[in-house]
């Protein structure tokens, strides 16, 4: 080839070696989107594939969760069931189907959630948490080692242990001086937590007392022996929660099992009031009292002052 005068030009060879290797790099470019594109596209069709079923399961849930709100309590059939075989055992320490009834009558009653305080460990705790259906159920034994014991077994169950520093012997000169505190440290509205009455029980924990209950029961702690505490701290303190609630429904129902013996039906009169007395036999009575205002002195209508017998009750059961 000739290149003459001033002529520039420039001749650019091409190895076909080198155009072969473009032209594979291009393929392996292409063969690397291409399978890329592919799993992408069978991912979203099994991604969609698999949509409904998850959605179908949500709504599933949901619609369950929407059915728990919509009926809170146990069915009918549930209750009696329950009722009637918490009740077939001879045991004296059992409580009858009559009494057990009108208490689960009362928690249906109450608008869910129910809440429901309960002074006694006894056989009927796990009846009573299973009655008040989402609802909150608290329990104070006075016995903290069987109140570890029971919640160690039964972790579903909400147990805190009270120390009592009463005695059944000294139920009258007790319930006397409180009477006679009425305007001070044992008057009925007042928040227990800072309570210096020695009926009232400030030793539970603090959400405790800012609970609206609407129904207590007392059946705790022991009252059948001369030794033992005897109810009176549970029942003022039951009373005074009831009339010193700041929300909620105004009324609280209020059960003392044992009402026959001396120390729950004075305390019962004393601090319950037979005027709020719906219902009683001999084993159980049902109180429903009224929210008070904060500056009252008088836990019953038309009580006046007036001295106590110091004879100690009969206790025996």
């Amino acid at each position: 080839m000739k290149n003459g005068g001033n002529n520039n030009t420039k001749l650019i060879l091409l190895h076909p070696y080198i155009q072969k290797q473009t032209s594979t790099n291009r393929l392996w470019l292409l063969a690397f989107v291409s399978f890329f594109t592919i799993a992408f596209l069978l991912t979203l069709l099994y991604t969609r594939g698999s949509i409904p079923a998850k959605s179908s399961t949500t709504a599933s849930v949901f619609s369950a969760g929407v059915t728990a709100a919509a009926n809170p309590q146990l069915p009918t059939s549930v209750i009696n069931a329950l009722l009637h075989y918490a009740s077939r055992s001879n045991d004296s320490f059992h409580m009858s189907h009559g009494e057990m009834k009108s208490i689960s009558d009362v928690l249906r009653r109450c608008a869910p959630p129910c809440n429901l305080l309960v002074f006694g460990l006894t056989y009927e705790t796990l009846l009573w948490k299973s009655l008040n259906h989402n609802g909150r159920t608290v329990f104070v034994e006075e016995n903290r080692y069987y109140a570890a014991y029971f919640e160690e077994i039964h972790p579903e169950i909400d147990v805190f242990d009270v120390q009592y520093t009463t005695k059944a012997t000294e139920a009258r000169e007790i319930v006397a001086a409180a009477k006679e505190a009425a305007l001070n440290e044992c008057r009925p509205v007042q928040n227990l937590l800072f309570s210096d009455c020695k009926l009232g029980l400030n030793d539970l924990p603090n959400h405790v007392y800012d609970v609206d209950w609407d129904v207590i029961f007392v059946d705790g702690p022991r009252g059948d022996g001369h030794d033992g505490p005897g109810r009176m701290s549970s029942i003022f303190t039951a009373a005074v929660l009831a009339r010193s609630k700041k929300g909620g429904n105004p009324k609280t129902h209020v059960f003392v099992h044992d009402y026959y013996r001396d120390i729950e039906r004075l305390c019962g009169d004393e601090f319950l009031c037979r005027e709020n007395l719906v219902e009683s036999n001999d084993m159980l009575a049902h109180y429903v009292l009224e929210r008070m205002d904060k500056n009252s002195t008088q836990f019953c209508r038309g009580h006046k002052k007036r001295s106590v017998s110091s004879s100690s009750p009969s206790s025996s059961k």
